[in-house]
């Protein structure tokens, strides 16, 4: 992923951006009668003018923005160490974010996104106002679930909705310092068949219910799911009331996984994992009728496509 900010060559169509400026390093000739005229060279530094003929002088940071710009996807964008950085849907709807100590964050785009307004704090020439166009949704009907799985909740199902959300909500919050996500994702299950895409609308026994915010996944009951990006376990749990038993992971800046209806939780909260380390086993825990993985990617509050990751810029 490095390396990609000394191309940023943009495929995708961005509009009202500034362009970064290609520094690759540069040697340069040191006389050896200036090393002896330097007073900044320590002696404890040991140069030997026999060994030494060139310095390397480190490329200028190359900042802006690269990605998926499209709604579900995220780009990944680099200012100053720790810059704010100001991120926004209209002029009067923003809010503020920091950069890490490497002055690199990712900004995540919902499902249905109109606008992004990034502003990287260096001035005109990094302030990237993207336009969404609409993406066309699927409808997508379940049918043959319980009654207890789609309202009508009794005290006791009721009390199990609230203790599951207070666990997702701390799931959530975990912030991990890595940038498990930076080299893009792989599928998390092999040999499946796909049976809903991201974003579908969705009726649950004829109900309309919420959006479909995931990917789900057909396979057999025990079918290996893989981490898809190096991250931290930030939930795994077995007790969920819709999601049944679910697996969350958190690649970095906010940018966090989801393995619901698992049959089988094969990690600890707490615990790394790398990019292809099994995680879990295909189920049909909780809100489900039949073996699938539901493959979902939230950054912060915001639903984004995990498929799209799968197609992330690459050296």
């Amino acid at each position: 992923m490095r390396g990609l900010w000394l191309s940023l060559l943009l495929a995708l169509p961005m509009s009202a951006c500034g362009q970064a400026t290609d520094n690759p390093t540069q040697s340069v000739p040191i006389p050896s009668a200036q090393i002896g005229q330097d007073e900044t060279v320590k002696q404890n530094t040991e140069l030997k003018l026999d060994e030494l003929n060139t310095i390397q002088i480190p490329a200028q940071p190359v900042y802006g923005c690269i990605g998926i710009i499209q709604q579900g996807g995220a780009v990944l964008c680099r200012t100053r160490p720790l810059q704010k950085v100001k991120i926004g849907r209209a002029a009067n709807d923003f809010y503020y974010e920091n950069a890490d100590v490497n002055g690199e964050i990712l900004i995540g785009f919902d499902r249905d996104e109109k606008r992004a307004l990034i502003d990287l704090g260096l001035g005109d020439a990094y302030k990237y106002d993207y336009r969404f166009e609409a993406r066309t949704y699927d409808v997508s009907h379940v049918e043959g679930l319980p009654p207890s799985q789609v309202g009508n909740y009794t005290e006791a199902q009721l009390a199990h909705i609230r203790a599951s959300s207070a666990r997702k909500k701390e799931g959530f919050a975990s912030r991990a310092e890595t940038m498990g996500f930076e080299n893009g994702f792989i599928y998390p299950v092999e040999n499946y068949r796909k049976t809903t895409n991201f974003g579908a609308y969705r009726t649950y026994n004829g109900n309309p219910g919420s959006p479909h915010m995931g990917v789900d996944m057909a396979a057999p009951t025990g079918t290996p799911i893989y981490a898809p990006a190096d991250a931290l376990v930030s939930m795994a749990d077995d007790d969920l009331y819709f999601e049944g038993a679910m697996v969350l992971l958190d690649h970095g800046q906010g940018l966090i996984s989801m393995y619901l209806h698992v049959s089988e939780v094969l990690v600890e909260p707490g615990q790394e994992v790398k990019q292809g380390d099994m995680i879990a086993k295909i189920g049909s825990r909780g809100r489900s009728t039949g073996p699938h993985l539901c493959w979902r990617l939230k950054w912060r509050n915001r639903a984004l496509d995990p498929e799209l990751l799968t197609r992330w810029p690459s050296d």
